[in-house]
């Protein structure tokens, strides 16, 4: 049986080696070196265009950490790859550029069940193919994914930070939504017009991300930026984002601004800063939103970004094992699903693999349970939602913890525990 894989980054490389060292013949379509997307230069595969960073190395104080030891577990190209060409980065791991994609791509083409095909592929194939082409995806092939997915095809331009709900001060926050409608579905976090002015003041100051010329065409289409919002007048927020009409804590008072969090998981383990979209560097975004009382020691799952990002809207369109709806046949892996990062690409490509490769055998695909970032990811891209978003990996998606452990480092210590004791039991299920 032959399998078609288009895209040759790091899902696509992951999803492909994973298939062939398992004896199946993979056609893997790229169209480097004939051509390169507006983010690429090398002619090798698995380009790391932004940072060369994987982030943390600890799987038990670090999510993506945790996800790279389940990756390892089921026999990872991606890791494999990183560990060889790893530079110093303290608790990261960070690797040489040029040296990871030349591994990768090393590895792909001496395999003899991996024909690389030069080509742009224009359409979908019916059957047997895993699509990982990235966040951006050639014009032509995106008309064809947003043919298949109804017309769900996103250019995602902005996204507002995630923090865990045990990080939020309730004592300076109150639930409910405006004019007394709705329970606990937002958390209202006021400030008073002293720390309204210093908030925008410092978000005015603070430095922002650099981004790349295909990024800039579209910044501003969709998603307004907190910072860019605000620039535009000192009172600006407070009649938008952080508008505090309507809105009174159960003493009946009033309040100069309020910035609302949304749940962002089922669980109610995580919230959505709602609004704040913003391009800020990571440490900024900490330093910046911390000075609002409620989030003074907030911790962040996710930093909110910006950039070009086409991805479909998985929960409509995909299965948890990554494929088609309306055709099991065909897969779709990488930020193209909804996920983000270099790591989480990767992961979902060898998911999808792994899922393929048991249709192959004729069983019936088993699912890593959300004990494990693997099965969170997929509980992710597959689980019913109103505002489908892109999501890493973060403890937060994962089933909270069967008892209270109040302290952060032995909770995230007992839920990697318990996420590596289940990816060792998946694996074995697999053979």
């Amino acid at each position: 049986m032959k399998v078609e894989v288009i895209g040759a980054g790091l899902a696509g490389c992951e999803a492909a080696y994973y298939l062939a060292e398992r004896g199946v013949e993979v056609v893997l379509y790229d169209i480097k070196p004939k051509s390169f997307t507006p983010a690429h230069s090398d002619e090798n595969f698995c380009e790391l265009v932004c940072s060369n960073s994987l982030k943390g190395k600890d799987p038990y104080s670090n999510a993506c950490g945790l996800l790279k030891e389940e990756m390892r577990v089921l026999g990872s190209l991606t890791m494999e790859a990183a560990e060889k060409t790893s530079v110093p980065a303290g608790g990261a791991l960070a690797v040489d550029r040029e040296g990871f994609a030349s591994f990768v791509t090393d590895k792909i083409k001496q395999n003899k069940n991996i024909s690389v095909v030069c080509k742009e592929v224009e359409e979908v194939p019916s059957s047997w193919c895993i699509v990982a082409t990235g966040p951006l995806t050639t014009d032509r092939l995106s008309c064809g994914i947003s043919s298949i997915c109804g017309g769900q095809l996103h250019f995602f331009d902005a996204s507002a930070p995630i923090i865990s709900r045990e990080s939020i001060d309730f004592d300076h926050a109150f639930f409910g939504d405006r004019y007394g409608k709705g329970g606990d579905d937002y958390v209202n976090c006021p400030l008073t017009k002293d720390e309204y002015e210093t908030f925008v003041t410092e978000l005015l100051s603070a430095e922002k991300a650099l981004l790349h010329d295909f990024d800039k065409r579209e910044i501003f289409e969709g998603c307004m930026p907190l910072e860019v919002m605000a620039s535009r007048g000192f009172e600006s927020l407070r009649y938008a984002n952080f508008k505090p009409i309507g809105l009174k804590d159960k003493d009946g008072n009033r309040f100069y601004a309020v910035l609302q969090l949304r749940k962002e998981n089922a669980d109610g383990t995580a919230y959505n800063l709602v609004g704040c979209q913003t391009n800020l560097k990571w440490g900024e975004q900490k330093r910046v939103f911390s000075l609002i009382p409620a989030l003074k020691n907030a911790e962040f799952l996710r930093y909110g970004v910006m950039h070009r990002n086409t991805y479909i809207n998985s929960p409509t369109c995909l299965n948890a094992d990554f494929s088609l709806k309306s055709n099991p046949e065909v897969f779709f892996a990488g930020q193209i699903t909804g996920v983000e990062g270099y790591v989480e690409s990767a992961a979902s490509g060898l998911l999808a693999a792994v899922h393929l490769y048991e249709k192959l055998q004729g069983r019936t695909p088993k699912i890593p349970d959300n004990t494990t970032v693997l099965g969170a990811l997929s509980a992710h891209i597959s689980g019913a939602t109103e505002n489908f978003q892109p999501m890493n990996a973060n403890f937060g998606i994962l089933k909270p913890a069967e008892k209270l452990i109040k302290d952060k480092k032995q909770r995230y210590a007992y839920l990697a525990e318990r996420a590596l004791n289940s990816i060792r039991t998946y694996k074995e299920s697999l053979l």
